[in-house]
């Protein structure tokens, strides 16, 4: 520690000198004061990182000089110390943002852990958690090596999320840099193993994960079974890690009895990946059964999702919940959002509610299309906490917290996630072509094999073809489709834009949690 700073305040500050040593032997600077307005003059003069204020003095007593205290200096932590345990005591003083409460006798070691606590932690976290990533990076090599199955990229990308969300924490950004290392591997050799599987879970869907096709019936349906109300909450484009960083909000309001990631569909793109989580059914089906309403991919976005009511409605008649009224709700601005919130008692007659929310989805095209939001998601880290902030102030939790004092329970997932793009890879098609960066549909394209999964025969993952040659292709890892034809204009304005429709860990295994509303 350099140069720590303390301020102790008691009117028998004698009797405190052994516990004073005690700490100057462990380095602190410890200045004394036997009163409220010496205290004050005190932290006016010089800068202190804590102040120990005894509560019980004569004259100015530790509460009216904790107020002063913070009028002018609000950042600045002070600890109340009290032979009082009375409840009102603790109350106001709490109630004056106290860093902490300590009941006297104190002793040197109840002392040192206070300032540990508040003026070390931040530096104790950083140790600890570079020394703990430090053993798991060797962990997450070694597993990362011997990962083959579903499950075991399930664990292995929560891991890697979680450190994530660790390292986020820390001002070194070296081993930030190491962790996008190592989930860059990952990312290639999750695609190899995506290549090498993803057609035979259609060929023997009983080896397949719980995808977007199947959600409904295999985990919405038991919440169907319990014959009692419930809302589906799709949050689009919400990525597992965007899922972690506002579950800490959510929990103020409801228990997580389960927390769990499913797999989106190729293309991880909305109108193939939420469409199918509605109807149950994957896209060529959609077609093939509601063939006005599947708009073809290279036509106009409008009208693609207009339809995912009468999907979710057939899909709960095949499964034999025909009968259940439903109400659904789509929120793709604040002003609806927050309308909606006001009158959310009109959609409880409802025994099942869904609510697709689009924010997330519209963040990740406004940083595209918007330089203020280039500039405040930057990366990761600043995307997670923009939607935090975005979500501590939504329409959407206000919504949470009143089906919980409702005692109404929640299905919270999304449709698929999104991918922060780098790198471009050359793609030639003709003026059929679909414009997402991701992944395309057509024929006659030309591309670099080694960077796409290709599916040359549509019909064998049940994707619809818009003419007898269609092929597929989506992008690997972090890579983007560019058109040779004004390259560098290209790749300067979507290179580090995120996008979604291809494959990586990020696109693909996405959460599903079931919420419990709190007593």
């Amino acid at each position: 520690m350099d140069n720590i700073q303390i301020l102790w305040v008691d009117d028998e500050i004698d009797l405190l000198k052994p516990h004073i040593l005690f700490l100057e032997a462990k380095g602190y600077q410890v200045d004394t004061a036997n009163n409220g307005s010496d205290a004050l003059d005190m932290v006016q003069e010089k800068r202190y990182q804590m102040v120990f204020l005894d509560e019980n003095m004569p004259g100015m007593d530790g509460l009216e000089t904790l107020q002063h205290i913070k009028e002018k200096f609000s950042t600045l932590p002070v600890v109340m110390i009290t032979k009082s345990e009375e409840e009102s005591i603790m109350e106001d003083a709490i109630g004056s943002q106290i860093s902490d409460y300590l009941i006297k006798p104190v002793n040197p070691n109840q002392i040192l852990l206070t300032l540990k606590k508040h003026l070390e932690n931040r530096r104790l976290v950083n140790e600890k958690t570079t020394s703990n990533y430090q053993q798991e990076f060797r962990q997450l090599a070694m597993d990362l090596s011997m990962v083959r199955d579903i499950e075991g990229w399930e664990q292995l990308f929560k891991r890697l999320t979680y450190w994530e969300l660790e390292l986020d924490k820390l001002e070194d950004e070296s081993l930030n840099e190491i962790l996008r290392s190592q989930k860059s591997e990952a990312n290639a050799q999750f695609f190899r193993f995506v290549q090498n599987n993803y057609e035979d879970w259609f060929a023997y869907p009983e080896d397949a994960p719980i995808m977007s096709h199947t959600l409904v019936q295999n985990w919405v349906r038991p919440s169907l079974d319990k014959d009692q109300p419930f809302f589906l909450v799709v949050i689009d484009n919400l990525r597992y890690d965007q899922w972690k960083v506002i579950q800490p909000e959510i929990e103020k309001y409801f228990s997580i009895e389960e927390d769990r990631t499913y797999w989106s569909i190729l293309p991880s793109a909305t109108q193939f990946a939420r469409n199918s989580l509605f109807a149950g059914l994957m896209p060529a089906e959609i077609k093939k059964r509601f063939p006005d309403k599947w708009v073809e991919d290279n036509e106009d976005d409008e009208g693609k999702n207009n339809y995912e009511a009468d999907f979710f409605a057939d899909n709960l008649k095949r499964l034999g919940f025909g009968s259940r009224s439903m109400g659904y709700e789509k929120v793709t601005n604040h002003n609806y959002g927050k309308k909606l919130s006001e009158n959310l008692n009109n959609l409880l007659k409802n025994e099942v509610n869904v609510i697709v929310y689009n924010f997330v989805d519209m963040l990740s095209h406004a940083k595209t299309d918007m330089k203020v939001i280039r500039e405040l998601a930057d990366n990761d880290k600043a995307y997670r906490s923009l939607t935090l902030s975005w979500f501590r102030n939504s329409p959407l939790l206000d919504m949470l917290r009143q089906l919980s004092e409702k005692k109404i329970p929640v299905l919270l997932t999304t449709d698929h996630g999104t991918i922060n793009v780098v790198d471009p890879t050359k793609v030639v098609g003709d003026r059929s072509l679909n414009t997402n960066l991701r992944y395309k549909s057509g024929r006659g394209m030309s591309y670099q094999g080694k960077d796409v999964l290709e599916i040359k025969v549509p019909e064998a993952v049940h994707l619809p073809k818009q003419n007898i040659n269609s092929a597929y292709i989506f992008a690997k890892e972090d890579l983007f489709f560019a058109y040779p034809n004004n390259f560098n204009h290209y790749v300067k304005y979507y290179r580090n834009t995120y996008q979604h429709g291809g494959v990586s860990l990020e696109e693909m295994i996405i959460p599903f949690v079931n919420l419990s509303p709190k007593s």
